[in-house]
This record gives C-alpha cells, sequence and structure tokens, in this order.
C-alpha cells in the first residue's frame, strides 16, 4: 500500500530546503561587500538576477545595498525585460551602471563578421572594458551549476587573471565555505551566489516570495518559426527565412537574453506554481532547451567564458 504524503509536510520541507538556499546566497553577498573594494552586482532583470537581487534586499535591506547594479546591454534586448530591470533598480534604490556592445563597437573593440551576427559573445569585450573603467575587483552574477556543464566547474568565488580569464585547471579550493579572495593587481574576482540553486529551487523561491518578473516569463501568445527544434521568436531581429511558416503560439521564456539567440518554449503557465509544475517535468535545462548560441561548438560556454564571459 502506497502511504500518502501529506501536503503540508511537504511544503516545510521545501521551505526549509529553499531557507538553506536563501541563507547561503546571503551570507556569499555579505562576504563580497567585506572582503572587496568595489564589487558590483551583474543585473539584467532576468529571472536569477532578481531572486539574487531579493537576496541582497534582505541581506542589507531596501536603500542599503553596498554595491551598484551593472548590465551589459547587446542593443538587442527585449524591452519589457530592459524596462523592469530600470523598475526595479529605481524601486530599491540601487545605483544602475549600463554599459553597451554599441558603444563597443563604436570604439572598434568589437567588430561584428555580418550585421546580422548575434552580439552576445561580443559582451565579453564589453564588460572588460567597465571592468578597467570601473575598477571592479568583484562582479557578482547569477550563473547556476545546473544551467551547463562548463557553469558546473566554476567555483562559487572564480578568479579571473589580469586579461579577465577564466582558468579552469587554475581554481582554488572551497572547503568548509571558506573563500580565499586574494587578488594581484589587475585580476578580479567573479562570484555565483546562487550556484547550488537550481531551476525548480529558483521558481520555488519567485512563487514563494511573491517576486515579480517581466511578463516574458508566463505564458503569452508570440509569433515563432520552427528551426532547428527550436521556436524562434519572428522580431525585426529574428525574421521567417524562405520557406519557414509563421506559427502564433501560447509561449513563456525560460531563460531571457539576446533576442537573437533565445527562444521560448511551447506553455500554458501563467504563474508562478504553475511553471514550477511544468519545472519538475522538464528533460532538458532552460540553455539547452532555449538558446540558439549554446548549439555551437565555436561559441561553446567554456570558451566564451575562458575569454571573459559572464
Amino acid at each position: 500500500m502506497n502511504a500518502r504524503v501529506d501536503p503540508q509536510v511537504l511544503n516545510q520541507l521545501s521551505n526549509r530546503h529553499l531557507d538553506a538556499l536563501e541563507e547561503e546566497t546571503i551570507f556569499i553577498l555579505r562576504e563580497v561587500a567585506a572582503a572587496f573594494e568595489r564589487p558590483a552586482l551583474l543585473f539584467s532583470g532576468g529571472k536569477d538576477s532578481l531572486v539574487m537581487l531579493k537576496c541582497a534586499e534582505k541581506a542589507f535591506g531596501i536603500g542599503r545595498i553596498p554595491y551598484p547594479l551593472l548590465m551589459i546591454d547587446t542593443g538587442h534586448n527585449f524591452p519589457e525585460v530592459t524596462d523592469f530591470r530600470d523598475f526595479r533598480a529605481k524601486e530599491l534604490g540601487a545605483e544602475l551602471i549600463v554599459r553597451s556592445v554599441e558603444d563597443s563597437m563604436a570604439r572598434g573593440t568589437v567588430r561584428l563578421a555580418h550585421p546580422g551576427e548575434s552580439r552576445n559573445v561580443h559582451q565579453s569585450v564589453t564588460l572588460l572594458e567597465a571592468i578597467e573603467e570601473f575598477r571592479f575587483d568583484a562582479l557578482i552574477g547569477g550563473a547556476r551549476r545546473d544551467e551547463e556543464k562548463a557553469r558546473a566547474k566554476e567555483r562559487i568565488f572564480s578568479h579571473r587573471d589580469s586579461f579577465g580569464q577564466w582558468q579552469p585547471k587554475a581554481q582554488r579550493p572551497e572547503l568548509w565555505t571558506l573563500f580565499n579572495t586574494r587578488l594581484a593587481p589587475g585580476e578580479h574576482f567573479r562570484v555565483f551566489p546562487i550556484s547550488n540553486w537550481t531551476e525548480l529551487d529558483v521558481w520555488q523561491y519567485i512563487e514563494r516570495e511573491h517576486i515579480a518578473l517581466p511578463s516574458l516569463y508566463y505564458a503569452h501568445q508570440r509569433q515563432i518559426v520552427e528551426r532547428k527544434g527550436l521556436l524562434v521568436p519572428v522580431t525585426p531581429l529574428t525574421p521567417p527565412k524562405d520557406g519557414e511558416t509563421v506559427q502564433t503560439r501560447t509561449v513563456r521564456f525560460r531563460t531571457v537574453g539576446d533576442i537573437t539567440c533565445t527562444c521560448p518554449v511551447e506553455s500554458p503557465a501563467a504563474t508562478a506554481g504553475e511553471v514550477v509544475i511544468e519545472t519538475l517535468a522538464a528533460e532538458v535545462s532552460e540553455r539547452g532547451a532555449t538558446r540558439m548560441d549554446d548549439k555551437t561548438s565555436d561559441a561553446s560556454m567554456e570558451k566564451r567564458k575562458k575569454d571573459g564571459y559572464f
């Protein structure tokens, strides 16, 4: 006979798990504030950075976050996301710094192979320029280990050399949450406070904390074309190709980024609770299911991270 599990017991266990993740994240955010002189929090307006910002709000209080928010804008971001980014930063009274790939293009430090090329990979150049401009010694990011195999290799406090590069074989041990934050001139750290969270954890936390998100994360009608197993949104930047049929589907985005490489999934989920249920059944990570730029070996995540990517 199958024993019936009390839903209240399951809810208590879930809350304990989320409490532990939240406590770890708050500890790391405070550790960054204590250990570094010029840190910044990478903030795109996406769900992971909004979860991290909620934890920062709990760690320091509204209007008291001790480091600025930094976004590297490709110029091809969804307007719903950038508008929400600006709203949330203003709501918290946080300093928001935006640096654009288009500015790097104007300086000649970024050159596209062709006008339609995705600018996503070129964010590395603009990010390194922002680090040099503001002399940041630590950047806090919302990457998680469950997203992609290269990110699974990363430490929570991930050292970058004086060229801004990540060396996977030269990482420092992190035993008993003891972080080695020693830096030589010109070096910096990337810090990932929600490394140990999963996509399911993020959505359960969003549901529990009633975290507002850009509307793209929930079910909406959108024109798409099917291409290489993905649902590509039809936009001026991503028009249909010859022979492709434009369809209107009910979709949502599991992750958001550059319009030219981010795809939605078909879904009726209109609330965080409904997304939680869908995520429980998901067999492919959000990046694996929705990011065109992760499908090609020349733009692999590990190569991009070695070159200075987030």
